[in-house]
């Protein structure tokens, strides 16, 4: 069974999905994959995984850094988790480029080169946005490529964790 709820975040309204096992769902109102993986029966209510959500939410909207991720159930192909996983270890308020993912995959994989689209695909396809922080991403040079839920969004996240954007732009 999976449970729902919303969240009212200060760069936009969120839905917040959950199943038993962990968080499976949080995209803005709007953005490209909304409720991608959200099945056709769900209960809205408040489930001890999506308080622990909201909770780590209210920390991150607070400005300061969460101690812990809430219980995730990620759900994709096997290459989308294996970049999700890595999205995972990009400290808070640091970045890193579609590049670099993608050559670790690469040696992860010991092979000579591994697609920046490709890594870029799964990336844009990530269900729980801000958590599993694909916000962090950005293109060589500083280029803010590449969010669901729009650059303007991206590049608040990466204000919030006090990164600095001044020298960051818009494709």
């Amino acid at each position: 069974m999976q449970y729902i709820n919303y969240y009212n975040s200060p760069v936009g309204r969120i839905l917040l999905a959950s199943d038993e096992t962990g968080l499976t769902g949080l995209w803005f109102a709007g953005e490209k994959y909304y409720a991608n993986n959200l099945k056709n029966s769900y209960e809205e209510k408040w489930t001890s995984i999506l308080l622990e959500t909201k909770n780590w939410l209210d920390i991150y909207f607070s400005g300061e850094k969460p101690k812990n991720f809430p219980s995730l159930h990620l759900i994709g192909s096997a290459f989308q988790l294996e970049v999700w996983k890595i999205l995972l270890t990009i400290p808070y308020g640091e970045t890193t480029t579609y590049a670099a993912i993608a050559k670790k995959i690469a040696d992860q994989r010991h092979i000579n080169k591994m697609s920046n689209q490709a890594v870029g695909s799964a990336i844009g396809h990530n269900n729980i946005s801000i958590i599993v922080p694909c916000h962090r991403v950005i293109g060589k040079n500083g280029n803010l490529t590449g969010y669901a839920a729009g650059i303007d969004t991206k590049l608040k996240l990466l204000q919030i964790e006090k990164i600095d954007t001044s020298k960051m732009y818009y494709k």
